[in-house]
């Protein structure tokens, strides 16, 4: 089977009148990045707590922790994805969720997607938290005791500010993971990379220019993303830890 690739296409009008099918594919990404950094600063908060919590010596607070993580790293992302786009306005207060189904496109897509990616990816966070304090040595925390330091002063002080050095590498492949899981919100009708990829071949007929091109984009934006991270981990690095990281990354 033959094909003629025509990569003319891209640079031709799109049916909306907005630009070419190449700057209809670059706004899609900046929906994309939108969408994964405002899910990641709720996935760092919320994962970096959850985690945290989950090695501390209360065991109550330790079963929440479990069953926040249980709860929803069980549930596939598609379908908590639909959860938020349809029921969970339902059953909300009457006058937020009317709000939140009353906020024009891509608006009422977005806020469901952030919030199901951010709470999906958190819980991937708080396992990468865990293990990294678990990775310390005990003397770690013993060393905060002996000086007098309450609890929550020796995670605040000793124990955290080296295990998101220890993890950060791997929170790295999470971020990625965010960027590639936002393409889940097409689902719910945000107009994404992956969502206009979709879009430019069912205008154009050309299915593998669009997802040629989408793929790419998506390549280039993650290598971006490695090489800002690699850049950030010889930053802070501390010697010594070496080894604790490659231990945290066999969680």
């Amino acid at each position: 089977m033959n094909y003629n690739w025509n990569w003319g296409i891209l640079l031709q009008p799109e049916p909306g009148g907005t630009g070419t099918y190449l700057h209809y594919l670059i706004v899609g990404l900046g929906w994309t990045l939108l969408t994964a950094l405002s899910a990641w600063v709720i996935a760092l908060a919320i994962g970096a707590v959850v985690g945290t919590l989950r090695t501390t010596p209360h065991k109550w607070v330790v079963r929440l922790g479990n069953a926040y993580v249980e709860l929803f790293r069980n549930v596939p992302l598609i379908v908590q994805m639909f959860l938020w786009f349809f029921v969970i306005p339902e059953l909300l207060p009457k006058g937020l969720g009317d709000w939140i189904k009353q906020m024009p496109p891509p608006w009422s897509q977005f806020l469901p997607a952030v919030m199901c990616l951010g709470l999906f990816t958190s819980v991937r966070v708080a396992e990468q938290v865990k293990a990294g304090i678990q990775s310390l040595s005990r003397g770690q925390g013993m060393a905060g005791t002996a000086l007098g330091l309450t609890l929550a002063q020796s995670y605040r002080y000793a124990l955290l500010p080296q295990a998101f050095r220890i993890v950060l590498p791997p929170l790295t492949s999470e971020f990625m993971n965010v960027i590639k899981n936002s393409s889940v919100a097409l689902t719910i009708g945000l107009l994404e990379l992956t969502g206009r990829a979709r879009a430019m071949q069912e205008f154009s007929f050309k299915v593998f220019e669009a997802f040629a091109a989408a793929t790419v984009i998506y390549l280039l934006t993650n290598l971006v993303v490695v090489l800002a991270m690699r850049a950030l981990e010889r930053k802070v690095r501390v010697p010594g830890l070496i080894s604790a990281s490659a231990s945290a990354g066999g969680h």
